[in-house]
């Protein structure tokens, strides 16, 4: 999945933020019990503010990341 995100992340840059979780990191422990992480691929589509907006478990085709970031954008 990654080339296909880091693609709309090429695609949207300037409209939406994309970060990235190690989670494998120590470090990020707090933040992923704070989200809920239990399972890769995981994605959280934040506001502005960072509120969590929705979350997605597994596998997104590329049309459902656009039709939400779109959505988003509106």
């Amino acid at each position: 999945m990654a080339p296909m995100v880091h693609g709309l992340e090429a695609e949207y840059v300037g409209k939406v933020k994309f970060s990235y979780l190690d989670a494998d990191d120590p470090q990020t422990d707090v933040f992923q019990q704070e989200l809920g992480f239990y399972y890769q691929p995981e994605f959280y589509f934040l506001d502005a503010n960072g509120n969590l907006i929705k979350k997605l478990v597994g596998f997104i085709s590329e049309d459902e990341f656009r039709s939400m970031f779109n959505e988003s954008l509106q």
